[in-house]
């Protein structure tokens, strides 16, 4: 079995509502694979008083079968129903079971993979707001509880519902992969004995996705566990991409076009690029695109430092994604492809990879820097004054009077600044200083994978350098 790692925020919410002395609708959305099931089956230690998963590209007939079918189950040889003929009588059946259950505790109902089961014109949805509306909210006993990975659905038909369903989801959890801590823990609990250096190569490559995580092989090193994985003929990652985005969103080729734009800019576009490049039109899908993109995790979007600056950055931040499309795609298992760390290719992507998995652990590094109890506002900065063009990947800036600005840099071993590149660094803060005109103290911090080494052109240049055991620190 499994190990149940970290969730504890998500733990302490659900249990809290499981004894609340009122009826609860609670929502869980999140990437494909993160662990969305797991964490409910956890949270109420797999009791249910009904539950049932949704099916995959079927008929309302066949969802309507499964609903019954589960109904039958939960109420045993107490009921027997009938098979319903639409989602309303289906819904009635189920408040009958969960009305006859014993007072004096509250019933558990968990939908998983929700969005499935509205297929077209099956009034699914009205169904759940009768059922909700008319029912269980006018009682003090029902927990309901409902999962899906289309968060396409998730957010418009659900979270933003304008309809019936609008602001009676009592409680939303969004499920985010795990941290580096959370991926140590894991990996330690499986008996691995990977160094940290080894588990960001494999975070870099698969994120914090625990199911991604459970294919890793503890007994082979990271990069033979990443060539098995993506390059192999029956490497489980070669063909997950193909579903992951059509599995999530409603004409899931836009999305997959917007990605793969961004995958060509490491740096970022924003919106105009975005849909200049991908060919996609100006208009309302474009934006629920970039919406649902960003609310599951596969883009990030965010403010230059000059908060002058209207236009945001989109930038692709989900691993699997961008390692996909740079390596993935472009082989063939024909190749015999072996994953090496000395290619050309890795170095150009790891660098790129680990700025993301540092801006994704931006609260580690300020509890590295020891400024977790204060106001900080994080940002990117690129600027130019005239033919002196500069670029920031994360900006710090801190009410107690202090910018970092953060240097990040992958390497095999200790990272070395020479003479020149110490030049481009003062020329870089000089540049920041003079544009953005800021009046705070400027600190140049490094965040490297093994640290600094010493050399005679760090002094009085670099304030704070942080290794990569600061980004598995416990946000705790």
């Amino acid at each position: 079995m499994e190990p149940f790692i970290g969730r504890h925020k998500e733990l302490q919410i659900l249990r809290a509502l499981w004894k609340r002395e009122r009826s609860d609708f609670v929502a869980i959305f999140g990437r494909r694979r993160v662990g969305k099931t797991f964490l409910v089956r956890e949270a109420f230690y797999g009791q249910f008083d009904f539950q049932v998963t949704g099916l995959a590209n079927t008929t309302t007939r066949r969802q309507l079968e499964n609903f019954h079918a589960a109904l039958l189950s939960a109420a045993s040889a107490r009921q027997d129903y009938p098979m319903p003929q639409d989602w309303f009588e289906a819904f009635r059946q189920l408040a009958d079971h969960l009305g006859g259950l014993p007072a004096g505790r509250k019933k558990v109902v968990f939908i998983d993979e929700l969005p499935w089961m509205d297929t077209p014109k099956s009034e699914f949805i009205s169904a759940l707001e009768h059922f909700w509306n008319a029912w269980a909210s006018a009682r003090a006993d029902i927990l309901l509880v409902v999962c899906g990975s289309a968060s396409s659905w998730m957010i418009h038909r659900l979270l933003m519902n304008t309809g019936g369903l609008y602001n009676r989801v009592t409680s939303r959890i969004k499920l985010e992969p795990f941290t580096l801590a959370e991926c140590e823990a894991y990996f330690t609990a499986r008996g691995a004995a990977f160094n940290r250096y080894q588990i960001i190569q494999l975070y870099m490559v698969l994120g914090g996705i625990p199911f991604y995580l459970e294919q890793v092989d503890v007994s082979k090193s990271a990069l033979q566990n990443i060539n098995d994985l993506c390059f192999a003929a029956n490497g489980f990652l070669r063909s997950e991409f193909s579903y992951l985005f059509a599995s999530l969103f409603k004409h899931s080729e836009r999305h997959v076009a917007i990605v793969e734009v961004l995958a060509q800019k490491t740096k970022g576009m924003v919106r105009e690029e975005i849909i200049r490049k991908a060919g996609l039109p100006n208009g309302g899908n474009t934006t629920k695109a970039l919406l649902e993109l960003e609310e599951s995790g596969f883009i990030r979007k965010y403010q230059a430092f000059d908060r002058r600056s209207k236009e945001a950055l989109y930038q692709l931040a989900d691993f699997y994604t961008l390692f996909y499309l740079k390596f993935i795609q472009p082989s063939s298992h024909l190749d015999n492809y072996v994953w090496s760390a000395d290619a050309p290719a890795f170095n150009a992507w790891s660098g790129y990879a680990f700025e993301q998995v540092c801006l994704q652990h931006v609260e580690q590094i300020k509890k590295a820097l020891g400024v977790s109890g204060v106001i900080t506002r994080s940002s990117a900065w690129t600027g130019a004054d005239g033919d002196r063009k500069a670029q920031v990947d994360l900006v710090i800036d801190r009410r107690d009077g202090v910018i970092n600005l953060c240097e990040i840099k992958f390497s095999t071993g200790l990272f070395s600044i020479d003479k020149r590149y110490a030049e481009e660094l003062r020329e870089k803060v000089a540049l920041f200083k003079r544009i953005t005109g800021t009046k705070k103290a400027v600190f140049l911090t490094f965040i490297t994978t093994f640290g600094l080494a010493s050399t005679p052109h760090t002094g009085g240049l670099v304030q704070s350098a942080l290794t990569m055991d600061a980004l598995f620190k416990s946000e705790s």
